[in-house]
């Protein structure tokens, strides 16, 4: 039972491997956009490094991702016609 038990661990130890791997390979080369794929990422840290490396479009993705959110509207300038509010809706004269 012993000998059994030691085959199954070294199997798994050896099988870990090939399967991390493969899960590796089919998340990088899928088709889904870099939006997408990676969604949920940080981007910061030590894996904001190896993207910049390995994945430099979602790296850019990203950079541009933060870029955007962060941008704040612009302030009205003095000669601009104020915003008008009627029926409780706002319309902006462009």
């Amino acid at each position: 039972m012993t000998a059994v038990m030691a085959w199954a661990t070294v199997a798994l130890v050896l099988g870990i491997g090939p399967v991390l791997l493969v899960a590796g390979m089919r998340h990088t080369f899928s088709r889904r956009p870099v939006e997408e794929k990676y969604e949920h990422a940080a981007g910061g840290g030590l894996v904001g490094a190896f993207d910049a490396v390995w994945s430099p479009t979602a790296h850019e993705a990203g950079q541009e991702r933060d870029r955007q959110t962060r941008r704040t509207a612009p302030a009205p300038s003095p000669g601009d016609p104020p915003d008008r509010i009627s029926d409780g809706r706002i319309t902006l004269d462009l």
